[in-house]
């Protein structure tokens, strides 16, 4: 690599940038970036049994004597969904989009692909290709490069410490730091330095647009922003979810300012509750409280937006069944999906539950995946997003066509 080539190279790294996309889009409705989709990940293998816990099957109880929640009514005790399903009470916040019909849950849901390693499954999640690490791209940048509309750097965006592998790939999209940091002033937007790097990359063969793309969704986040006042390996450097409400609250004023911006991304550590998992109190209760203060406030943020939004939680796999000899859980296999917005069919738990007795557990131990997780994602892509089968095709390759016996939304 030339000298001068390896400046440029160093100088975009530090900015807010990715590569940029080859393909033109067409327009194809006059506001292309109506729909909006938010993923909010959770690394480390969240415990989906004891976030929407089947109460009503006595091995629930058999198989969690310390961890599982107490019936609701009791002090401490689970928030009643059906009679059958019930919440868990940390989740207290989420209780009037339930009663609303604005969210739905997934259950027994996740990849078809068998692996309980966390940063495998996280990325078959990511590229949506289960059991093919050869993917070269993130699902979500795949789906950039399908919506109708024209394209703009801050169309797709993330939050956190670094680019997720969901948004990696042809197209561009930004990604900002947690926290107050992330729609801070850098040193770009200082006008001499500014002008300076302008001049360094204008007409450059290689970097000239990859920089100019970076440097407009800088300026994008940062108008929207301020346009208001308003277990380390497993959590893949995700920050715990404890200043998710701060960054939902910042994410939803960038979204009713800036019309551009369509998909978002979140990820959150700290799910990985091998000990001292707790029932209705403890650490997972200490993990879910701000996660569902933080999903409460984003849809309250969003205002009439949000019922043009669709927000899905997922993580790589669920736990065990069974509570281990350490008041905790370990690496299991089906989970439960969350499925926020105005226009969810929501007030119900999904899926095709086959209860927790033994004879129904994967290998003995966890929920089985009866729902392909690509296929609640197309549901969102096809009946939200509005994408065709021919493109739907191309955003989940290789995807079993069996459509699941439920509809996510409304007619």
């Amino acid at each position: 690599m030339k000298r001068r080539d390896f400046i440029h190279s160093m100088a975009l790294g530090a900015s807010l940038v990715l590569p940029v996309s080859r393909n033109a889009w067409a327009a194809t409705a006059d506001t292309p970036t109506r729909q909006k989709l938010i993923i909010v990940m959770l690394r480390g293998a969240v415990d989906g049994m004891n976030v929407v816990a089947p109460i009503g099957d006595a091995n629930y109880a058999r198989l969690r004597p310390t961890i599982g929640l107490a019936t609701p009514g009791q002090e401490g005790g689970a928030l009643d969904l059906d009679g059958y399903f019930a919440l868990h009470p940390a989740l207290a916040p989420l209780m009037p989009l339930w009663q609303q019909k604005k969210l739905a849950f997934v259950h027994a849901s996740g990849s078809p692909d068998a692996t309980r390693s966390h940063f495998d499954a996280q990325d078959y999640m990511e590229s949506a290709t289960p059991g093919r690490k050869s993917t070269p791209d993130g699902w979500m940048n795949r789906l950039v490069t399908l919506l109708p509309g024209v394209s703009t750097p801050s169309r797709a965006m993330s939050i956190g410490p670094l680019m997720p592998r969901i948004l990696a790939g042809a197209a561009p999209a930004v990604n900002l730091p947690n926290g107050a940091a992330g729609t801070r002033a850098d040193v770009l937007d200082r006008p001499a330095v500014g002008s300076a790097f302008d001049q360094m990359y204008a007409g450059h063969e290689r970097f000239a647009r990859a920089y100019q793309d970076g440097r407009s969704a800088h300026r994008e986040v940062m108008e929207s922003a301020m346009s208001s006042k308003e277990m380390q390996a497993a959590d893949n450097g995700a920050p715990l979810p404890n200043g998710f409400p701060d960054d939902a609250a910042r994410l939803a004023t960038m979204m009713r300012n800036n019309p551009k911006i369509q998909l978002a991304f979140v990820a959150l550590g700290g799910w990985d509750t091998h000990a001292r998992q707790g029932a209705g109190t403890g650490q997972l209760a200490g993990r879910l409280t701000p996660l569902g203060l933080g999903l409460a406030t984003l849809a309250e943020r969003l205002g009439p937006m949000f019922d043009d939004t669709t927000i899905v939680v997922m993580s790589e796999f669920g736990r065990t069944a069974r509570e281990n000899g350490n008041g905790g859980t370990d690496h299991g296999h089906g989970n439960a999906m969350w499925v926020l917005g105005g226009k969810v069919a929501g007030g119900k738990v999904l899926g095709d539950w086959k209860g927790v007795g033994d004879a129904a557990l994967n290998e003995g131990r966890d929920l089985p995946v009866t729902t392909d997780f690509r296929s609640v994602l197309a549901q969102v892509a096809e009946r939200h997003l509005r994408l065709p089968d021919k493109q739907l095709a191309q955003l989940f390759p290789g995807m079993p066509q069996k459509a699941p016996g439920f509809q996510l939304f409304k007619a």
